[in-house]
């Protein structure tokens, strides 16, 4: 079997450190996931816009570093989704939080067809009615997607 993994890959620190990352990521996964679908807009996925205009006003200095962070953010938790799916943790979840920090075009489409995946909503749903917030608002597949 080592032959199929590199050695370096099988030493203790290794090991540690990858057990580490998988049992932060799924503890991670747990807290915060639930908060941020929770305060997500019920009307996200049905609003035009996607609830970006509290970033027309600002400084354009601010709204650029405000936007490098979230994308840096965004693709961190694209990361950790990606992980996620082979190991513990709410992957495709964080994958769909991580697209609704991410610019790039298409994410409307694909932030869409996600969220239309049975299985996909109604975890979302559960979660936000377990937080006491209402269930989101979703367009069926025949509306275009918007912006």
């Amino acid at each position: 079997m080592s032959g199929l993994i590199p050695e370096a890959l099988l030493s203790p620190a290794v090991l540690f450190w990858t057990f580490g990352l998988s049992l932060a990521l799924f503890v991670g996964s747990l807290v915060a996931m639930p908060m941020l679908l929770a305060r997500l807009r019920a009307d996200y996925f049905a609003r035009p816009d996607a609830g970006g205009e509290g970033w027309l006003h600002r400084h354009p200095a601010a709204r650029i570093v405000l936007l490098a962070v979230k994308n840096v953010l965004g693709l961190a938790l694209l990361a950790a989704g990606l992980a996620m799916m082979v190991l513990p943790g709410q992957g495709i979840i964080t994958i769909l939080i991580a697209l609704t920090l991410l610019n790039f075009p298409g994410r409307r489409r694909l932030e869409l067809r996600l969220i239309r995946q049975r299985h996909v909503r109604s975890a979302v749903d559960w979660i936000r009615r377990r937080a006491g917030s209402p269930p989101l608002i979703v367009p069926g597949p025949g509306a275009p997607p918007r912006a």
